[in-house]
C-alpha cells in the first residue's frame, strides 16, 4: 500500500487566507516547512478508502521513522487474517483522528495475539463501574464493593489506564491510606482536646462566654471525627480490586493482575479469650477487655441464661448459646425448617442488613446450608416459645404479621438484626457479667462443643464452616480446665528420672506423715489402769537380777 513523506508549508495569503503551498517564497528555506506523512490503510468493508495522516515533523528523518512505525504495525497481521488486518486498520484510523501517540509494536502484537483491545484507553474507574454493574450477588455484598470503589479505589487509581496499572501504583495507594490514617488520628486528637477544654470553661462572665464562643468556632473549623481505614478494611479493598482485575483477565482485557502481588500490612485476627477470674478482676478495675473477642465460661453462660429466662426472646439467646447460629440466621429461621419432633432445624435463610435496611437472603456460604441437631432441653425451650407465640398471635388478631419466622417482634414482623444486637448488649450490661458481643455467644457455643470432646468435623458442620481449618483457627481459646487436663495428659506421656524420684520421695513423705499421725493418735488414747499396772510389774520383774 502506498505511503510517503512530504514537505508542507502552512503560510497563508494575507488577502485570501488560502495556504500558499508551493508558491510560498520561503518554501526552500531549510527550517521553514514541516514534514508530514500519509499511509494508505486497508479499505473498509464497504470499499471506502482510509488512510493514516500526520504532520508537524521537524525533519524528514522524524517523519520517515513514524511512517516506518505505521508500516510495522500494519505488518503485524498475517495476509490470511482479515480480522486482524481490520483490527489494526481501525486502530490506526482512531489513532490518526485523535492524534494519539503510535502504540508500541510489540505491545500491539501481544494484544493482537491475546485477543485484547488494541488501544488500552479503558481506565480503572471505567472498568470498576462495568465490573460492579455485572455482579450478581446479594445487595449487601454489592454495597460493600461499592464502598471500597467509591471511597478508596476511584479517588486514588481511578484515572490510571487499566492496562498500565502496576504494583507500584497500588503500593502508593496503600501508603496514601496509611498517611491519611495518621492525619485522621491527629485531627481526631485535636478535636477531642478542644472539646475537653471547652467542657472545663466556666459559663458565667462576659470573658468566659467570649472564650467559649471562640473555642466553639475553632471546633467548627476542625475536621469532624472520622474513622481510620483499619487493616481489615485495607485487606478488603485489596480483595475487591483483585476480584475485579481477575475478571478483566478472564475477559482478556488485561493479562496481569497487580493486586495479586502488592504487599500490605498483615491483618492479625484477634484470638478469642475466655473470661477467667483474673481477667474479670482486671476488667472490673480498668474496664478494658483483654481482646475484642471474649467468651464466657459455662458458669457465666448459665448465669446469663438464668438472668434472661423471662425475656421474650429467651429461646433465641438459648439457641445461639448452645447451637451457635449466626445472628442473621437466628432472625431469619422459619418454623417450616424447624422440626421439633426430629430434634433438628435446617438453616436455609437469613436476614441481613444493608445500611439500616434489612432483607432476606441465602446463608452466608454454601456450607451455611446445614442441618443442626437439637438437644432435649433446647427442644423444650422452643416448644414453650411456640406456645407463647401462638398466644401473641391470638392477642394481636388481625394486626398480626404472619412471617412464619421462629423469632419475631411482638406483632409477628421481622426482627431487625441491629436492634437484636442492641438488646443483647443491654441485657449483658444489666446482668453484671463481663461484656461479650452477640457473635461471641456463637463463639462460646463452639468452645463448649470442643470442650465436650465433640469431633472437630461435627463442630465445623454445626457452625456452618466450609473447612475444619477455619474452626481450628478461630477457636483456639479452649476453657481453662480443658487446657489443664490436656497439659497433664501430655506430661504423663514422657517418663523422666527426676519425675520418678520426685514421686518416690512424695510417697515416702506421705508414709512417714501417716505413721506420725498414727503414733500421735495412740498417745492420746486413754489406757486401762489395771492392764498398765500389770505391764509395769512384768517389766520390773524382767529387770530384777536372779539370785
Amino acid at each position: 500500500m502506498k505511503g510517503s513523506t512530504y514537505r508542507r508549508c502552512s503560510c497563508r495569503d494575507p488577502r485570501t487566507g488560502k495556504e500558499l503551498g508551493t508558491s510560498c517564497p520561503k518554501r526552500n528555506s531549510r527550517n521553514h516547512c514541516t514534514y508530514s506523512i500519509r499511509q494508505e490503510l486497508p479499505p473498509r468493508e464497504d470499499g471506502s478508502r482510509r488512510s493514516f495522516a500526520r504532520g508537524g515533523y521537524d525533519s524528514r528523518k522524524a517523519a520517515q521513522a513514524d511512517l516506518d512505525h505505521v508500516r510495522a504495525l500494519l505488518g503485524l497481521a498475517e495476509s490470511d487474517d482479515p480480522e486482524g488486518t481490520e483490527l489494526i486498520a481501525a486502530m490506526l484510523t482512531e489513532v490518526s483522528s485523535e492524534k494519539a501517540p503510535l502504540p508500541d509494536v510489540e505491545e500491539t502484537r501481544r494484544r493482537l495475539n491475546a485477543g485484547q483491545d488494541l488501544i488500552g484507553s479503558l481506565t480503572v474507574s471505567e472498568w470498576l463501574d462495568r465490573w460492579l454493574a455485572g455482579k450478581r450477588i446479594r445487595k449487601s455484598g454489592i454495597s460493600r464493593y461499592e464502598t471500597d470503589i467509591r471511597v478508596h479505589l476511584k479517588p486514588r487509581i481511578g484515572n490510571q489506564r487499566l492496562d498500565r496499572l502496576r504494583v507500584s501504583h497500588l503500593s502508593e495507594m496503600f501508603t496514601d491510606i496509611r498517611d491519611t490514617n495518621a492525619q485522621i488520628l491527629e485531627g481526631n486528637t485535636q478535636r477531642r482536646a478542644a472539646i475537653d477544654e471547652l467542657a472545663t470553661m466556666p459559663w458565667k462572665g462576659a470573658e468566659n462566654r467570649a472564650r467559649r464562643k471562640a473555642m466553639k468556632a475553632a471546633i467548627d473549623e476542625m475536621p469532624p471525627f472520622r474513622r481510620v481505614t483499619g487493616p481489615a478494611t485495607r485487606l478488603h479493598v485489596k480483595a475487591t480490586l483483585r476480584a475485579a482485575l481477575n475478571d478483566a483477565i478472564g475477559q482478556q482485557v488485561i493479562t496481569f493482575n497487580p493486586a495479586a502481588h502488592v504487599e500490605i500490612d498483615p491483618v492479625r485476627k484477634p484470638k478469642a479469650l475466655v473470661w477467667t477470674d483474673e481477667r474479670v478482676a482486671k476488667w472490673e478495675q480498668t474496664g478494658e477487655k483483654p481482646s475484642p473477642v471474649m467468651v464466657w465460661t459455662p458458669q457465666q453462660t448459665g448465669a446469663f441464661l438464668d438472668f434472661v429466662a423471662e425475656d421474650r426472646l429467651y429461646a433465641m439467646w438459648h439457641l445461639i448459646a448452645f447451637r451457635g447460629l449466626r445472628r442473621g440466621e437466628a432472625c431469619g429461621q422459619p418454623w417450616s425448617e424447624t422440626n421439633l419432633d426430629t430434634h433438628s432445624l435446617t438453616v436455609s435463610s437469613q436476614l441481613v442488613q444493608d445500611g439500616w435496611e434489612i432483607e432476606a437472603s441465602d446463608p452466608k456460604t454454601d456450607s451455611g446450608y446445614r442441618v443442626v441437631a437439637l438437644d432435649d432441653d433446647t427442644v423444650s425451650v422452643l416448644k414453650r416459645h411456640r406456645e407463647q407465640q401462638d398466644a401473641d398471635r391470638d392477642e394481636w388478631g388481625s394486626a398480626w404479621v404472619e412471617t412464619g419466622h421462629v423469632f419475631t417482634q411482638e406483632d409477628g414482623s421481622w426482627l431487625h438484626p441491629g436492634k437484636v444486637t442492641d438488646l443483647f448488649e443491654r441485657l449483658v450490661a444489666a446482668s453484671g457479667l463481663p461484656p461479650i458481643r452477640l457473635h461471641d455467644l456463637r463463639h462460646g457455643a463452639a468452645t463448649l462443643m470442643l470442650a465436650a470432646d465433640i469431633d472437630i468435623k461435627i463442630v465445623s458442620d454445626t457452625l456452618g464452616h466450609s473447612d475444619t481449618r477455619i474452626t481450628r483457627d478461630i477457636y483456639q481459646s479452649v476453657l481453662p480446665q480443658v487446657g489443664k487436663s490436656a497439659a497433664e495428659a501430655t506430661a504423663k506421656l514422657v517418663p523422666l528420672q527426676r519425675k520418678a524420684e520426685a514421686e518416690k520421695a512424695a510417697r515416702k513423705a506421705e508414709k512417714k506423715a501417716k505413721a506420725k499421725k498414727t503414733r500421735e493418735g495412740d498417745a492420746g488414747k486413754p489406757k486401762n489402769k489395771a492392764k498398765a499396772q500389770a505391764t509395769a510389774k512384768q517389766r520390773a520383774k524382767r529387770r530384777k537380777p536372779e539370785k
